[in-house]
């Protein structure tokens, strides 16, 4: 089945994919748009897996103050100076300044969060499912965990524009549709009358 120009470009305004990568989709998939779609975003976050190894030394800090209350400062790093210069770059990095200013994260990722903040949490989980069996104390335990980092963990919560995209699947998504490594460096965010 040939595999038109429409297609090609229709599937390449959703994705942001190149024309021969948005082309490869839709021969790979005989020409089904949402597997082409599919495909691509496979294909995409095995390129940004490669991709996260190198070295992001370029990008922007982003100052953001909402309403004279909140102010933030974030730094998200790319590979090249290009890349920090696209509107897409651009857009994300004040979406992650906008993140921080509604939703007050306390660390970056859960590698951040130190041990005994971890252990902290775990023992006040086991605590709440004292009486339940032990084999179900651990998964309630991880899963209590888990909500931890999606509240307190940057990269963990869930995108405020998009609630069905974490603040990591968009960044995955920015590298496939950017072709360079991305890194959400650091965070600072002060709020009128705090201690």
């Amino acid at each position: 089945m040939p595999i038109v120009a429409s297609e090609i470009k229709k599937l390449r305004d959703e994705t942001g994919a190149g024309m021969m990568k948005a082309k490869e989709a839709l021969e790979a998939t005989s020409g089904d748009f949402e597997q082409a779609v599919q495909y691509l975003r496979e294909k995409g976050e095995a390129t940004a897996a490669k991709k996260a190894d190198r070295e992001a030394l370029a990008g922007l800090i982003e100052a953001y103050v909402h309403g004279g209350r909140i102010g933030v400062l974030v730094e998200v790093n790319c590979e090249t100076d290009f890349v920090a210069r696209t509107p897409d770059f651009k857009e994300f990095v004040r979406d992650i300044a906008l993140q921080v200013a509604a939703t007050n994260p306390e660390y970056l990722s859960p590698e951040a969060v130190p041990a005994e903040v971890v252990e902290r949490e775990k023992a006040i989980y086991a605590r709440e499912a004292e009486g339940k069996p032990e084999a179900v104390i651990g998964k309630i335990v991880d899963g209590k965990l888990a909500k931890y980092y999606e509240q307190a963990c940057l990269t963990r919560q869930p995108f405020v524009k998009d609630p069905d995209l974490s603040v990591a699947k968009l960044t995955t998504n920015l590298v496939a549709k950017l072709g360079e490594n991305i890194v959400i460096r650091r965070f600072a965010r002060w709020e009128l009358g705090e201690a």
